[in-house]
Order: structure tokens, then sequence, then C-alpha cells
């Protein structure tokens, strides 16, 4: 028996013609341990932003009643061959209640209970999701359990990264996110000092308000400075960028340097032996990563993705951080939403242009039955 409901799909054509539009999809019975989930809220994380919007040209879109028509500029659309033609769902996590299950013991165990889940099809009324990755709720509304896995795991696994590479403090760019601000509760639990990259004032202000320590303001004049000084204060040689394009983690790479330059005792006209690094795991800026030769050769530029880390982590981790996620979901994992919308209503003009430039504090979050 199949269920019926309405579902968004994004489909990229060769002549770079976007379409996102709702539909009607039929979910079929779950099998083995996968569960059917009734979904009751999903947010809307940067993440599912470059599959469902990518950079396609928003302001002169049709809009039409649950549906955008827009144009992918290149080379993004040459760039992304891969995807066209293909009708793609959207919406990496959300929460909602179970409502059928495989016959896997996992899966059966979870029948009727309300869970947060990844099934990377949350921006509808119903998903097929995978018992392994639903983390049951318990008490917990909905609307606080659709955000328990994306930016709670990825802001626990970066202090777990740190750790297991032996990192003594981390640096954060675009700190004033919802997962920026979960970083600086995280680190003060666990004592791991914390250099946070912010842009404007009433950012500084805000971080200030939760006892952040380490505030870096990228407007002022003195940028380079107060990094500086908050490298050597903390040892922050390794760091979190989701910024991507720029010279965001050119700065950063820049001030540990000259943080490690200054302690040497003799010259080297290949720079310092510390050993300093970055992770990229965002493309807020979709232009190149600038970097420029003023740090030596001892410096590693990687990418960092959620799921290749939970796989590498082994299961014990991975179940360490659920149950702490789970433990503090409506304190140090609280996000925070600025606005709801039903699956049509993330589709109007006004929202699409608003959530697309993922401001600090301006968060969507959708509610499929709405």
């Amino acid at each position: 028996m199949t269920t019926t409901g309405k579902q968004i799909f994004t489909t990229l054509e060769s002549d770079g013609t976007l379409t996102v539009e709702v539909a009607t999809s039929e979910f079929a019975e779950p099998k083995g341990n996968q569960v059917l989930v009734k979904m009751e809220a999903a947010p809307i994380n940067p993440s599912d932003l470059a599959l469902l919007l990518g950079p396609a040209d928003l302001e002169n879109a049709e809009y039409t009643d649950g549906k955008i028509v827009a144009k992918m500029p290149e080379p993004f659309n040459s760039g992304a061959k891969g995807r066209h033609s293909q009708r793609l769902p959207v919406g990496n996590e959300g929460a909602g209640e179970v409502i059928a299950t495989g016959d896997g013991d996992m899966a059966k165990a979870l029948m009727g209970k309300r869970v947060a889940c990844v099934p990377g099809t949350a921006f509808a009324q119903f998903a097929i999701a995978d018992a392994s990755m639903c983390l049951p709720l318990g008490d917990v509304s909905a609307k606080d359990g659709a955000s328990a896995f994306v930016n709670p795991m990825t802001a626990l696994g970066f202090v777990e990264t740190a750790k297991m590479e032996g990192a003594k403090a981390i640096l954060h760019t675009a700190a004033t996110s919802n997962l920026g601000q979960m970083l600086v509760r995280i680190c003060q639990e666990d004592g791991m000092p914390l250099v946070n990259i912010v842009r404007r004032a009433e950012q500084v202000h805000l971080l200030q308000d939760m006892g952040a320590e380490h505030i870096v303001n990228s407007g002022e004049d003195d940028f380079m400075r107060q990094l500086r000084e908050s490298i050597d204060e903390t040892d922050a040689f390794f760091g979190f960028d989701p910024i991507g394009g720029g010279q965001m983690v050119d700065h950063c790479f820049k001030a540990m340097e000259q943080v490690a330059v200054s302690k040497m005792s003799e010259f080297s006209r290949y720079g310092s032996n510390q050993q300093k690094k970055m992770y990229i795991y965002g493309r807020l800026d979709l232009g190149p990563t600038i970097l420029t030769p003023s740090y030596g050769f001892g410096f590693t530029l990687s990418g960092w993705l959620l799921t290749p880390f939970l796989q590498s982590a082994g299961m014990e981790t991975v179940t360490r951080m659920r149950q702490r996620v789970l433990d503090n979901i409506t304190t140090t994992f609280k996000s925070n939403y600025t606005k709801e919308v039903t699956l049509e209503g993330m589709l109007e003009k006004d929202a699409v242009l608003q959530y697309r430039q993922m401001r600090t504090g301006e968060k969507y979050l959708v509610t499929p039955h709405g």
C-alpha cells in the first residue's frame, strides 16, 4: 500500500532552466529497517540550498503557486552536468511521527514515535528514512527536534575532529550562525578554546552575551591584529570555514603563520614548522578560494562533510554524539527560527529571497502539513 502526499522537487535542464516545484508523490511501503515518517517540521539549511536553488537568478525568476522557474548562470550550469534532467527531492533533515515500518526490529521499535531523521527528502509531507538514522524524540516537539542532526552533529563533529587530530583550540569563521552558536556552547562545556570570527559589531555583542571569550570582527580595520592576538592566546592553528570563497581562509593561515614566526628563535626561508590546518565545510561564497604565498608550506586545506566524518568516527563515537544531542536538544543544541512556511510558502518570492541569503537569525522552518 502506498501513501500519497506533497513533495518538493528540483530539476536542472541542460539549457540552464531550473524548476523547483511542489508535486504529488507516492511513498511506497517501508521495507526492512525503513520507516515512513509523517513529516511535521524540516529546517532549511545552507546545505539544502546548494541542491534546491544553487546560484540561480531568483530575482528574475518566474513565480507561480508552488513553482519557481529560474535560470542557472554559467559556469554553474555546465559544472552541474551530473544532475541535468534529474528530478531530485530535497531536504536533509526534519522530524515527524513514524506511521509505518518495515519488518526489521529496529524499525518496528519506532512505530508511533516522534523522531528526528535524515531522509534527504524532508521537504515533503512524508519521507522514507532508515531507522538507524532516526533519533526518538520522546516528549521533545517536532519543531525542537527538526534540527537535531545536521547542525548539532556537525558542531560536535568539529570538536571531535579537533580532539582526534590533537588540536589545542578551534578557529571558526561565520561564527554567529545557528551552528556557530552551538559550537560556542559545546566548546564552553568541553573546555576547548574557540576563536570566533564575525563581521559586524552586533554579532560581537551576541556572542559576548553567550559568554564567548575570543571574538574577532573582520569588519574592523585592526582585524588581523585581533586575529593574531586570539590565535596567540589560544594556539588556534586549526579551524573550520563555511564561507569557502574569497580570502577568509587565507587571512586565517596568514595570521597563524605570523604568530608562529614571532615565536621562532631563528629565521627560516621556508617559514615556520607550525602545522596550520583549515577545513572548508560550506560555500556561502561561491567564488574561488584565494590563497597567497605568505605562510610557508606547513599548511593543509581540506574539505569537511558530516556523513564521511560519521562513517569514519565509528559507531561508539556516533552513538555518544547522538545521545548528547538528545539530552541537550532544547539547550546546547537549540535552533531558533525566524519564520515557519508551508511547502508552497517556501517557494514564494519573498521567502526565497530572504532565506537564500542565509543571514544570522533568519533560519526558516518548513511545516509540510501546515
